[in-house]
């Protein structure tokens, strides 16, 4: 099993058994970096260091990883126009290459990026984060039960 995400494409590949599934996705409108404070998505390999949100409703919101106990809508959405809106589902990456993506001012996990849910419309294909993956808040319930802690994923720039 294996995650490959394509920064230039907008994809995420989803391969398992020799079966490949793609999704669209949207990374960093700062295009690719490593830099803490650059908020820019990550390339190289990664793991997947923590799932979270497992079982919680389609639109749970997220801050700082843990749900807020509100339901993402419309009404929400209005009144915090300026919040950047993490739904559904976390999966916390880690860096595995030291000195490129883990470690100092150049490590993932510490910069909290995360493949996530985002507001139904939001733009996929087109870049629009602020470092983060973000995927449908449906295809990511379609796949966070076959991702487990440890999964590979490899950020592409020019895929």
């Amino acid at each position: 099993m294996k995650i490959r995400i394509g920064i230039a494409s907008q994809t995420l590949h989803f391969i398992e058994n020799g079966e490949e599934k793609i999704y669209r996705v949207s990374t960093s409108k700062y295009g690719a970096g490593e830099r803490k404070g650059s908020l820019r998505t990550p390339r190289g390999l990664h793991v997947i260091r923590a799932k979270i949100g497992e079982g919680l409703p389609i639109n749970t919101v997220f801050v700082g990883r843990r749900p807020t106990g509100e339901i993402y809508s419309k009404e929400l959405a209005e009144r915090f126009p300026e919040r950047d809106w993490i739904l559904t589902r976390i999966l916390w990456l880690c860096g595995k290459t030291p000195g490129f993506n883990r470690f100092g001012e150049v490590d993932t996990m510490s910069r909290y990026i995360y493949i996530h849910g985002t507001p139904d419309k939001s733009e996929m294909g087109e870049p629009g984060s602020i470092g983060c993956i973000r995927m449908r808040n449906a295809d990511l319930v379609e796949l966070f039960g076959r991702f487990a802690s440890g999964t590979q994923v490899e950020i592409l720039e020019h895929s």
